[in-house]
């Protein structure tokens, strides 16, 4: 069980990432590489993924060499996950603060590594901190995301994109604690503490320093935060897997187009139920039914066809379905 120690400062001082953390994305694959958990979920991948090994070259030897570094057990090194910056996802900013990491602070998470029986690899040479070392492992965080996490993209955007509208909403609907009871049931808001599905024992006192939540796709079942309780607090959560799993089809439009053709391309209603659940972030059917004067039945109809092009998702929250526009969705909105 971990819990998490709130003040009346660090309520006030709630986030929730805008987009998936590259980073943080290898991270958690590497585990899912090594356990049969969530099957349904990643099983696809993980055959995609033992075919890339099985071919040899750079893609094989990033994931050897990233998953003695992340292995199956209850530590890996924080140094691996720095601290999730506003603005984009750019996995090149993020292996740079990675390869900033001090000396001091390598060779103190890689002994925490090999003292609970991990073998890293090129141990001794990147916790004295060896530009050749260093360089490797940027090379090989590259090579592993754009072999192993960059064709997942559009399904992870899709998916953390539509919980963080469900995160917005509840944030909206009731302020921070409803924000926080919304994480149920991975983890339980019993003020002042926020207790977290967790495999040790552990208490987290924020201290005024507040939390960031970070919503991930290859992230299973419980969330996860950082060993070193300095570093700024994160949590880390599992988004549900089934809200990117309609493949993308195609990156949307190639050049701008008329505000019509929209409505030529996906049909009046389509058209006007897509823009509203853009607008909206996280609408109900009753509230898109309302907005846009179409019949129930038919805005559920017609949900259904934007769902199976990916261009919405829809998530059961109780009696209610919520429905907010995929990545996909709003790009083709942008270009029209």
């Amino acid at each position: 069980m971990l819990r998490i120690h709130f003040t009346g400062r660090d309520l006030d001082n709630v986030r929730v990432a805008r987009r998936p953390d590259p980073l943080w994305e290898i991270v958690c694959s590497l585990c899912r590489l090594q356990t049969r958990e969530g099957a349904l979920a990643f099983d696809p991948w993980r055959r995609s993924a033992g075919g890339l090994v099985r071919q040899g070259g750079a893609a094989r030897g990033a994931a050897q060499a990233l998953r003695s570094l992340v292995p199956r057990a209850a530590y890996f090194p924080d140094f691996l996950t720095p601290p999730v910056e506003d603005g984009p996802d750019d996995l090149r900013s993020g292996i740079d603060r990675v390869l900033a990491t001090p000396r001091r602070r390598l060779r103190h998470e890689l002994a925490l590594l090999s003292a609970s029986g991990g073998r890293p690899w090129a141990g001794a040479e990147l916790a004295r901190g060896d530009v050749t070392a260093l360089t490797a492992l940027g090379g090989n965080l590259r090579t592993y995301h754009q072999e192993f996490i960059a064709p997942m993209w559009h399904r992870i955007g899709a998916a953390t994109a539509a919980d963080l509208a469900l995160r917005t909403r509840a944030l909206v609907d009731g302020g921070t604690r409803a924000l926080l009871n919304s994480l149920r049931p991975m983890a339980v808001w019993e003020p002042p503490v926020l207790k977290v599905d967790y495999p040790v024992e552990h208490d987290l006192h924020l201290r005024g320093r507040g939390l960031l939540l970070v919503p991930s796709y290859f992230c299973w079942r419980r969330p996860i935060s950082l060993a070193d309780d300095q570093l700024r607090p994160v949590l880390i959560y599992p988004v549900d897997k089934t809200l990117g799993a309609t493949p993308a089809p195609g990156t949307g439009p190639s050049t701008a187009a008329a505000p019509s053709a929209l409505t030529r391309l996906l049909g009046p209603t389509r058209a006007a139920l897509l823009s509203e659940a853009a607008a909206l972030a996280c609408a109900t059917t009753s509230e898109l039914a309302a907005v846009t004067g179409v019949s129930l039945p038919s805005v559920s109809q017609q949900l259904g066809v934007l769902r199976d092009g990916g261009l919405v998702v829809s998530r059961r929250d109780g009696k209610r379905v919520l429905h907010t526009a995929t990545p996909l969705g709003r790009r083709l909105l942008e270009g029209c």
